[in-house]
């Protein structure tokens, strides 16, 4: 039994390819992480009974029980429903309308609250880390995918069905490259990681592409948007332009959602955000360009600080303050 009385909370961060659990405490403070390969091929069963067991171990290093355990917040890929906890479509798991918080309440005894990936991360870059004071956020990752989520009035904004916050899945461009999700052109087909690559072997197949191609050994399969990144910081002009093209994207992107929502806070995280300068200069270039001077001089553009912990975190974030919610509303637990 957990003898210090100690407020504890696990969030688990759900990707197609790891479980990231963390165990915290009422400051948000992390005891203790784990991190497991999903193995989504073997079926939702099978990954959340993994997940349950990263909830198990946590406890038992902890030296106390589950029930100890105040709440389960779970980030999540994929439009979902969060008042049911039924995971809708997340491609990268491949699952459809599966029921996640039900079976991890039933077995754990704890409250469990379902939210999407995108949006637990933003809301804790808000609470914990680099955009923590702002009361109109936007959270952008760009990484394979490009997702982002809202803080607005200092409360994660989810829209009228949930799913609000899809940047990835603006239309910049109406002809553009096909996009996952079916559409043409979205800013994740132009500017994602996956987009970078993409263009980046289009261009080493051709004259001009050899910097890229040598980079990669003479393999286009082995491109990637590190190996496109690494190319133009070593003065290789044909990467260099593959990456300003998808920076400018983004920056149009955010100058887009800055005129929309005025924004005081821009957090960029993701894989091809650890390029650094080149793509906040472009972004915040590209904001004072394309938005009305009065909002463009108000909006703070950081990189992310939480790192690969934000997903985790902003699991226990979520949990935490919907637990208060609902107990302030004098819903049992």
């Amino acid at each position: 039994m957990n003898s210090s009385n100690e407020r504890l909370f696990i969030g688990i961060d759900l990707g197609g390819t790891k479980i990231a659990s963390a165990l915290v405490d009422a400051d948000m403070r992390i005891i203790d992480r784990i991190k497991i390969a999903t193995r989504p091929e073997e079926g939702p069963s099978a990954v959340i009974g993994r997940m349950l067991g990263t909830v198990r171990d946590l406890a038992a290093r902890k030296g106390c029980d589950v029930s100890d355990v105040r709440a389960i917040g779970i980030g999540c890929p994929g439009p979902l429903d969060q008042e049911t906890g039924i995971v809708l479509d997340a491609p990268n798991l491949m699952w459809k309308d599966v029921s996640l918080a039900s079976p991890m309440a039933e077995a754990t005894g704890r409250p469990v609250y379902l939210e999407n990936d995108a949006n637990v991360a933003a809301l804790a870059e808000n609470r914990l880390g680099a955009g923590r004071g702002a009361r109109h956020m936007m959270y952008i990752t760009v990484s394979t995918g490009i997702g982002s989520g809202l803080i607005l009035g200092g409360r994660l904004y989810v829209g009228a069905t949930g799913a609000a916050g899809e940047l990835g899945h603006v239309t910049m461009l109406a002809d553009g490259p096909l996009c996952g999700c079916g559409n043409r052109g979205c800013l994740e087909s132009l500017a994602s990681g996956t987009a970078i690559a993409r263009r980046a072997r289009e261009v080493a197949a051709r004259p001009g592409g050899e910097g890229i191609l040598k980079a990669a050994r003479g393999d286009i399969t082995a491109i990637e948007a590190s190996l496109v990144a690494s190319a133009a910081a070593a003065g290789d002009a044909a990467a260099a332009a593959i990456m300003h093209d998808a920076f400018e994207y983004l920056g149009i992107a955010v100058a887009n959602v800055v005129n929309l929502l005025n924004l005081d806070m821009v957090v960029i995280g993701g894989g091809v955000a650890r390029v650094g300068d080149v793509l906040f200069d472009t972004v915040r270039r590209l904001v004072r360009l394309r938005s009305f001077a009065c909002m463009a001089r108000d909006v703070t553009i950081v990189p992310a600080s939480l790192g690969a912990d934000a997903g985790a975190l902003g699991a226990a974030c979520y949990a935490a303050e919907a637990l208060a919610v609902r107990e302030q509303h004098g819903v049992g637990c």
